[in-house]
């Protein structure tokens, strides 16, 4: 349901989704797919695993991504702290602020 939210907020702003993917290894199937993606909205908890493997991934890339999460910045790695990050709950002004920060880095 949440992402199905999140697909709503990101059509209203007027992005492509490219997804939801709800599961690591299909993520990370996508992300090596040889197709743009402009920015990356992910939860850090996705199905009950850690989404660093698909974050290193996209950001090999060169891909700018949003993390989404109920840990605030402390559930993140040294290398993510750049990264902007959406406190679950977010409104469609927030995730549009946190994607224009990802696209400006």
């Amino acid at each position: 349901m949440i992402a199905m939210l999140l697909e709503d907020m990101l059509g209203d702003l007027g992005c492509k989704v490219v997804g939801p993917v709800h599961a690591l290894a299909p993520a990370l199937e996508l992300a090596a797919q040889d197709h743009a993606i402009d920015v990356a909205v992910l939860d850090v908890n996705l199905a009950g695993r850690p989404v660093f493997e698909l974050a290193d991934a996209l950001r090999g890339r060169g891909v700018p991504m949003v993390f989404s999460t109920g840990y605030g910045r402390r559930g993140l790695r040294e290398v993510d702290r750049g990264t902007p990050v959406l406190g679950k709950p977010f409104r469609t002004g927030e995730l549009a602020d946190a994607l224009r920060t990802a696209l400006e880095s």
